[in-house]
């Protein structure tokens, strides 16, 4: 699959110029290859979950040994594969920024606004910073945001997790620390709180 940087530099027609329905062809390709990672990297976890369950009963050194020795290949490969997965995060977020600015691009220029149009020099920005491993999705979330130049007032459901996501993200936090260990009672918890805030937005 080409990065940001290919389509610009290597297609005929650059990621800018593209329209609704080639930019959402985008979108979905880059949400299943980022599934794919994502699931790879989920049966990775498991793996090393076994290998050092296994490790843990066995007795012999010598098995011990090439446990370990799956366990640091599993590991690598995992690290390899959340890179990917941080570039695809990236990647999809932007195409899916562009999507929704070229949606609102013919209101915009009713209004004489420079919403929904994307230089090719910002095209490039942002291919530098797609391709940087230390900028993960969440810090790049907000570069692109500046980049782009999206009015607060149209991104602000999309810019951040609303409420009622965090909540989940709490619930989720608490069940790390041991605050709640039964899954299903977290589940019902996380729906409940989700659904009264959403009923209190109504």
């Amino acid at each position: 699959m080409l990065s940001l940087f290919d389509w610009f530099t290597k297609r005929k027609k650059p990621l800018s110029d593209m329209t609704r329905s080639e930019l959402r062809r985008q979108e979905l390709l880059l949400e299943k290859e980022r599934n794919r990672l994502v699931n790879r990297i989920t049966k990775l976890a498991t793996g090393k979950q076994e290998l050092f369950e296994k490790g843990v009963s066995e007795k012999i050194p010598e098995v011990r040994r090439i446990l370990a020795q799956e366990f640091e290949l599993k590991t690598t490969e995992q690290l390899m594969m959340a890179r990917q997965l941080n570039i695809r995060s990236k990647e999809m977020l932007t195409v899916s920024r562009l999507r929704m600015l070229r949606e609102n691009a013919d209101r915009a220029k009713a209004t004489g606004s420079k919403l929904g149009l994307i230089s090719e020099k910002d095209i490039l920005k942002l291919g530098k910073l797609i391709e940087n491993d230390a900028i993960k999705a969440d810090m790049y979330q907000q570069r692109l945001d500046d980049v782009l130049a999206i009015g607060g007032e149209m991104d602000e459901g999309i810019a951040a997790l609303s409420q009622a996501g965090q909540t989940v993200m709490d619930v989720w936090d608490r069940m790390d620390t041991g605050m709640i260990s039964d899954q299903s009672e977290a589940f019902d918890e996380a729906d409940r709180r989700v659904r009264e805030q959403q009923a209190a937005e109504e």
